[in-house]
């Protein structure tokens, strides 16, 4: 059993880890380094820590085109992370994928796309794999609230319902796809019930509070772990700080204004979670990440682009 303050410690070191790292890629997107677009996780991070620190590396996570902070909070090589974004050929999807598709299978990260839902039934198969090997290995699908209007949406947790498969569906309502509220495209504010029709425990959580994340997701992959019957369901509200896609803010679009985002920004679990910490602690915490963020991205740097040959490498199951 890990200590509060060694939890605290350790999420704080996540959460504040990714919040850095995004702030550089931000930094440095308008140079034209990154080679690809970017859906920067600003505000989300309690989720993504909350959901991946009770997971064991073995276990299985699927995300979304939004998928930094899940790449970082489930294990993934930031190194690697870096360079793809880059472009290069020391990524993490050798320079292909971009920030979209990151992935690092030794860690369960099992990348994203850049196509809305499409991961969902990919975890749900997944899932019925452990099941066929008699695995107690726990899959996560992450998905935002646009998602839940797809038709694979539904597909998959009726089939997970069926089936009693362990896992755990996890929406990450940050109430917009793209530019649409999700009460504009939703009758009523019920994602919850759906997902209970479908045969398995559904659960709101509304702080955006890591530690009341990571409790949920603790329960559950405990009793997904010892009895390897599901699914699971929750919707964990959350809020993106910046526009949909790149680094700027976006309320002269607007959908939004900057009086909606204002009490997200006074609640930002990082700050809050920073106050539990002693000084010293926090302070380490924060110079060993700076470091860490430095190295990576030097590393991009340096590296070297893909070989032309690349072109025809992966294209094809070998």
């Amino acid at each position: 059993m890990v200590s509060e303050p060694e939890l605290i410690a350790r999420l704080y070191r996540s959460l504040f880890r990714i919040r850095r790292v995004e702030e550089e890629v931000a930094k440095i997107y308008p140079s034209d380094k990154i080679k690809s677009p970017v859906h920067l996780s600003i505000g989300q991070e309690a989720v993504a820590v909350g959901v991946c620190d009770p997971l064991r590396q073995d276990d299985i996570l699927f995300g979304t085109y939004r998928d930094h902070a899940t790449y970082l909070a489930k294990g993934g090589d930031l190194r690697k992370m870096i360079a793809e974004l880059y472009g290069k050929a020391t990524g993490c999807a050798k320079g292909k994928g971009g920030s979209m598709h990151l992935i690092d299978l030794s860690v369960g990260s099992m990348g994203a796309s850049a196509i809305v839902g499409t991961t969902i039934p990919h975890a749900v198969g997944f899932s019925y794999a452990l099941r066929l090997e008699k695995s107690d290995r726990i899959v996560v699908s992450m998905f935002g609230d646009g998602a839940v209007d797809e038709g694979a949406f539904h597909e998959s947790l009726n089939w997970a319902g069926v089936q009693k498969l362990p896992v755990i569906f996890v929406c990450e309502n940050n109430y917009y796809a793209i530019h649409s509220h999700h009460l504009t495209r939703h009758a009523s504010d019920n994602l919850c019930e759906r997902a209970a029709t479908y045969g398995m425990p559904a659960e709101r959580v509304e702080a955006n509070d890591v530690l009341a994340i990571r409790a949920k997701m603790a329960q559950a992959v405990d009793e997904l772990r010892k009895t390897g019957k599901g699914p699971r369901f929750f919707e964990f509200m959350t809020y993106r700080m910046k526009e949909h896609v790149g680094p700027n803010d976006d309320f002269h679009q607007g959908y939004r204004k900057p009086d909606e985002v204002a009490p997200w920004k006074d609640g930002d679990p990082i700050k809050k979670l920073a106050q539990k910490l002693p000084a010293a602690a926090k302070a380490t915490i924060d110079r060993e990440v700076e470091e860490e963020i430095r190295d990576a991205f030097e590393f991009a740097e340096k590296s070297p682009f893909p070989d032309l040959k690349e072109l025809h490498t992966d294209v094809y199951a070998q």
